[in-house]
């Protein structure tokens, strides 16, 4: 009968492995990053273009409400009725207040407002590589940008 020795673990084998899956785990998480910014601005989007829908629902059902309504916006979507936590939906993917300003009227038209992220902002210019143009054609409740803001960029 032959005896076959055992052979230890060495603590460089265990290093390497420990290397190992740290590196796996670390690719694994910054990928997830990437899914997390995705998650985030899908948020900002539709939480922003519901926020500009129920204000201007509630601009129409008030006459003459539409300074009181953009100056307490939360107020406004408690009062519509259809939200029932006005604090969540005010916020963007980043947990940060969305900015709701005004749009001046021009030639004899409805004044309106939109809705704005910072955040959301800054990932479609940097990670998205979309102009102030697109943005606002695509996302119109959300991005208004005077024509010198539009032309600087192209």
């Amino acid at each position: 009968m032959v005896k076959i020795k055992k052979k230890a673990l060495t603590l460089i084998e265990i290093m390497i492995v420990i290397f190992i899956i740290g590196l796996i785990g670390s690719v694994i998480g910054y990928n997830m990053k990437g899914s997390l910014d995705e998650g985030k601005s899908f948020k900002s989007e539709q939480g922003s273009k519901q926020v500009y829908d129920f204000l201007n629902l509630q601009i129409a059902q008030k006459k003459d409400a539409f300074d009181s309504v953009l100056a307490e916006p939360e107020d406004a979507l408690r009062d519509t009725g259809f939200v029932n936590r006005a604090d969540k939906l005010i916020k963007d993917g980043w947990n940060q207040k969305y900015i709701i300003e005004k749009i001046e009227s021009r030639d004899g038209q409805e004044p309106d407002f939109f809705v704005f992220s910072k955040n959301w902002y800054n990932f479609l210019k940097t990670k998205k590589k979309m102009t102030n143009q697109e943005m606002q054609n695509e996302y119109p409740w959300a991005f208004h940008f005077d024509e010198d803001e539009l032309h600087a960029d192209s």
